[in-house]
């Protein structure tokens, strides 16, 4: 399984990573706000479906590693928020969410299945609105997922910025043109 998302239509990327489960606690990452602030935002998560999301991005809390935001995202330097809505959930196993509000919302979907003592999530992102924002997202999720792997492995998270940036010119030469 590669580490890096594949795009499966048009606006859409998957990701599949193999995490220490149980299934329960790699839940509890995906929902719980103290838990998932490890690794991409805090917030509510009303889970119910037409539940309200609030995502409270500070990508510096994210690891112990001082980095100075790119100049493209210094708007972010001091956190950002996203809102949107629980569209499917069926604890532990599902969860969809729409990033962001209508009518430019795309939508979220964590799967997840438990492989032994691992479980396979699967995460899906719909919705794109173009190349662009497939190549920024893509790589967002790539670094995030990285260190939702780290805090549930029990090591260090990796640096956020670097690595995004690191990743998002890697997606920019792997996805296609138009």
């Amino acid at each position: 399984m590669s580490e890096y998302g594949v795009v499966t239509e048009s606006g859409t990327v998957r990701f599949e990573r193999v995490l220490p489960g149980p299934i329960e606690r790699v839940w509890a990452y995906l929902t719980e706000s103290e838990k998932r602030g490890k690794w991409l935002a805090t917030g509510n998560m009303e889970l119910r479906v037409g539940g309200r999301v609030e995502l409270h991005f500070r990508h510096a809390n994210l690891n112990a590693h001082a980095e100075t935001p790119p100049e493209r995202y210094k708007k972010y330097e001091a956190g950002h928020t996203l809102f949107g809505r629980v569209m499917h959930c069926e604890p532990p196993r599902l969860l969809t969410l729409t990033w962001g509000e209508e009518p430019t919302a795309s939508e979220v979907t964590f799967a997840l299945t438990p492989r032994g003592s691992d479980v396979l999530l699967v995460l899906t992102h719909r919705r794109l609105g173009d190349r662009a924002a497939m190549v920024e997202v893509a790589g967002g999720w790539h670094t995030h997922l990285g260190i939702l792997a780290d805090n549930l492995g029990g090591v260090e998270p990796r640096a956020f910025w670097s690595t995004h940036s690191r990743l998002a010119a890697d997606y920019d030469s792997r996805l296609a043109p138009g």
